[in-house]
């Protein structure tokens, strides 16, 4: 009876892990549509076969910002922040496949490209493209930094790596195996050489403060100007705080 009660359980675990490796996927992406209407700051960014959506704010001269947002976010709905932040140059916000009515189906690997084309479009046009990433995206915006003359790095609720926030959140499982999408930030820290704006939700219920300290802890002494919001993950957008963080970032020599 305890052998077949031992194989139960060994068939069941091992049958967990494998919806856990299938579905993996939908628990780290939740595309959405784009709330701003077809052409009110509509933009457009081909990668080979692949029409992705942007949104966005010309504005002419050297200076642009380039966005990355979170998993479930629609990025055009948090341009506001953006605009009052940046009043003097252009913002870019990228619609990851899948979300915004961009083609496709979200990928670390794929997303990381898009980012590097994307951002050799604008950096063609604007030489200062100060980049900003937010939960999921701080992990694309800090993997572009490593790759890419980024003059300005802002990470906004970010974490050190999300295979080791799923361990947490699932730690019976051999996540480290199963996990595609690891969006480790810290690998690409040594390759980042710019100045590095960290802000941190005071009452983050999604990324724990332990997961943003560590990635800023790898960062050269100096290099990081460390902020904490009082806000949770999701209102910290909302906050004046954040708005004023972003401006005095870009306005310092």
């Amino acid at each position: 009876m305890l052998t077949l009660i031992l194989t139960l359980v060994a068939v069941l675990y091992i049958g967990f892990c494998i919806v856990l490796y299938l579905t993996q996927r939908s628990f780290q992406y939740f595309p959405t549509p784009r709330r701003l209407g077809p052409t009110e700051m509509a933009g457009t960014f081909r990668r080979g076969d692949t029409l992705l959506q942007l949104t966005v704010r010309p504005h002419a001269g050297p200076g642009a910002v380039l966005y990355f947002g979170g998993n479930g976010e629609d990025v055009s709905s948090s341009v506001a922040p953006l605009v009052a932040a940046f009043p003097h140059r252009e913002i870019v916000m990228l619609h990851y496949r899948g979300y915004g009515g961009s083609a496709g189906q979200p990928t670390e690997a794929d997303i990381a490209l898009d980012a590097v084309g994307l951002f050799d479009d604008v950096h063609a046009r604007h030489p200062d493209v100060i980049v900003i990433g937010r939960s999921l995206g701080s992990g694309v915006a800090a993997r572009l930094a490593s790759e890419r003359p980024v003059s300005r790095l802002v990470l906004v609720t970010p974490y050190d790596s999300l295979l080791g926030i799923a361990q947490r959140q699932f730690p019976v499982f051999p996540v480290r195996w199963l996990l595609i999408d690891k969006y480790e930030s810290w690998r690409y820290v040594p390759r980042i050489a710019v100045p590095v704006l960290i802000l941190r939700a005071e009452h983050d219920e999604l990324i724990p403060a332990a997961s943003t300290d560590a990635l800023r802890d790898r960062f050269r002494p100096g290099q990081v100007q460390y902020v904490v919001v009082p806000a949770d993950h999701n209102s910290i957008l909302d906050e004046p705080g954040y708005v004023r963080a972003l401006a005095a970032f870009d306005a310092a020599p």
